[in-house]
């Protein structure tokens, strides 16, 4: 049965005046991030003081809007889980990376990752309004050492002036919103100067943690930079109040059509049906559930993981359980620079020359007949330039026919064992005809 969304606040901030509670700088003015601060609204336990009082942990604050939504008698409630610290943070594990990303590595110059053909990330910040727990970019997320300077902003700006081919800047970091208005909406206009830059993407928590911040008088700066999207980060129903609702509205009435990524954290969201309730809150204040993230490799986050296969469980029971348009995509962020990595259930069983047999969410088997008479090199011709960006076809580029192999990196240099140049070896012998640099015939 559908429920209000509601508005809450810890006993402890009762006597605030609503203009206060209201005002998103005195929201962040009055960040918790002490044992002693949290305590006041909630009681601690053993593993979080140590947490909390422990040098060298990820850093720690918290809205007092966003800490009100906390049961303070459940020690795991699972938006508690996101923002408090444990001691399981200190546990190093198999795999654990700083960047696990390779973000940096992706990086033609600083705070800016081009890691696909036609898009950037652009780290505009590295403070947030409050902190996750599991940040994947902790490395330097919260620490005001790591600030991206003028200086570097410019080059971000210059390398996108001359880089045609990107024609998608996200803006995230840190938190684009929590940036001074005067400053977000200079590099919104800066960008919009460059002629083929078509959209920008915002991803912001600040809704989720700070949604007072999303007013009217930001919402209209933002559609002035159309076409903008947002995504938004709820991981759990319980983040979704009556004030997010609102800041929701807010921004789909002046066109700015809202996403959300959400991450699969053990204990806090690995119920299909918590994550089906999530997608269910999420499309009622007009969210569309866009990505479901397997937690990256991070320092601190080892607690929060789960197997692929408890995503791929969730994917299962949303999947023809729920309106498609409800269904976010399976991501495996790859390890060591790869990108996103959709995971799916299968549901192709087989295929032969002319059929594939298929089966739905409930187990029904189906076949569907392919035709016989297609004819794939009268397939409609592209005019023009296929991609702005070579290099990076990857699979495509061998369904294509533009290349016929993908070789791992040394993979000639292993096979030639280092062995001597002689008269079999005629590097012609192994050019597919046709197909790459091979030469056609008449």
């Amino acid at each position: 049965m559908k429920t209000e969304f509601v508005s809450k606040r810890a006993k402890i901030y009762a006597d605030v005046p609503d203009e206060k509670w209201n005002d998103w700088r005195w929201q962040l003015s009055n960040r918790l991030n002490t044992v002693e601060d949290i305590e006041k609204v909630l009681p601690l336990t053993d593993s979080e003081r140590k947490a909390l009082q422990t040098q060298g942990l990820f850093r720690v604050d918290v809205t007092p809007y966003f800490i009100s939504l906390i049961d303070p008698e459940d020690p795991n409630d699972p938006t508690r889980l996101q923002i408090i610290p444990r001691a399981e943070e200190m546990q190093a594990f198999t795999a654990m990376m700083e960047d696990s990303l390779a973000e940096d590595r992706h990086s033609p110059v600083p705070g800016l990752v081009h890691r696909y053909p036609d898009r950037v990330l652009m780290l505009v910040t590295t403070q947030c309004a409050s902190y996750c727990r599991y940040c994947t970019r902790s490395r330097i997320v919260g620490d005001p050492g790591q600030t991206f300077k003028r200086e570097e902003f410019e080059m971000q700006i210059e390398y996108l002036k001359r880089t045609p081919q990107v024609r998608d800047v996200l803006l995230s970091g840190g938190d684009p919103l929590v940036l001074a208005p005067k400053i977000l909406e200079e590099l919104l206009s800066r960008l919009r100067e460059i002629p083929h830059i078509e959209i920008i993407r915002i991803g912001s928590r600040v809704p989720v943690f700070m949604p007072m911040r999303v007013t009217q008088e930001l919402v209209d700066m933002l559609a002035k930079y159309h076409p903008l999207w947002l995504n938004i980060h709820v991981n759990h129903s319980n983040e979704i109040s009556k004030e997010l609702a609102e800041a929701c509205d807010r921004l789909t009435r002046a066109g700015i059509p809202v996403g959300n990524q959400s991450v699969l954290l053990a204990g806090v969201n690995d119920n299909v049906h918590i994550q089906r309730q999530l997608v269910h809150d999420l499309v009622r204040i007009r969210v569309r559930p866009y990505y479901l993230y397997q937690c990256d490799l991070v320092e601190g986050a080892g607690h929060f993981r789960t197997p692929v296969g408890k995503g791929i469980e969730i994917m299962e029971g949303l999947r023809g359980h729920t309106s498609g348009y409800a269904v976010p995509q399976y991501i495996v962020d790859a390890p060591g620079g790869g990108g996103k990595i959709p995971v799916l259930p299968n549901y192709m069983i087989s295929m032969s020359d002319h059929k594939v047999v298929l089966r739905n969410y409930e187990g029904y088997i189906t076949t569907y007949e392919e035709p016989t008479d297609y004819v794939y090199s009268d397939a409609a011709k592209v005019k023009g330039l296929k991609r702005p960006e070579p290099g990076q076809e990857g699979l495509t580029g061998l369904l294509e026919g533009e290349e016929m192999f993908i070789k791992p990196d040394g993979f000639d240099e292993l096979h030639n064992r280092n062995g001597i140049q002689h008269r079999l070896k005629d590097e012609s012998k192994w050019k597919p005809l046709g197909i790459g640099s091979g030469e056609t015939t008449d």
